[in-house]
């Protein structure tokens, strides 16, 4: 099932982000991974920002979550995690497929350019990368993210973005 996130669920996303991002150890610049990888001011931060987090539940526990923001004119899909145990079931595509279904506007995803499977899970749902040029523009107009993540980051757009692109 998946469902709109609710104040009580800020320790399980917390939890489920913190598990989800060990994918990254070793693959993300040193400097950029933390650990905890997100912490709960962070956290606290992103919600107080408008990231609006939608779970997926088995039985009585969130197993994954994904964060919608509306921001200007483009949609953000935030801090995407399952977690380690529930990887390869199919709930990032739920997920995913559930929140395009919660906006009509162009839908941009940023991560981090050495995480190769990461970009491939999201061009195996119809997204595909901008330019370089088009990137940091992009994560400097719409995220707010330190310029060494701006430099070893890269972002995805949807159809709709592609669409509006080249008019």
């Amino acid at each position: 099932m998946i469902r709109r996130c609710s104040e009580q669920d800020f320790e399980p996303i917390w939890n489920i982000i913190n598990d989800g991002a060990e994918a990254y150890r070793g693959t993300i610049p040193e400097d950029r991974f933390t650990t905890p990888y997100m912490s709960k001011e962070k956290l606290r931060h992103e919600i107080a920002d408008g990231v609006m987090f939608w779970g997926y539940q088995d039985d009585a526990a969130l197993t994954g979550v994904m964060g919608l923001q509306h921001v200007d004119d483009v949609t953000l899909i935030r801090h995407a995690y399952v977690r380690t145990e529930n990887q390869k079931q199919g709930i990032g595509s739920k997920l995913l497929f559930h929140l395009r279904q919660l906006t009509s506007e162009p839908v941009l995803i940023g991560t981090w350019a050495d995480a190769i499977w990461a970009i491939r899970f999201y061009e195996s749902h119809g997204f595909r990368l901008v330019s370089v040029a088009d990137k940091s523009r992009l994560l400097e107009k719409y995220w707010k993210i330190p310029q060494r993540q701006v430099e070893t980051s890269v972002v995805l757009a949807d159809a709709n973005w592609w669409r509006l692109r080249t008019g």
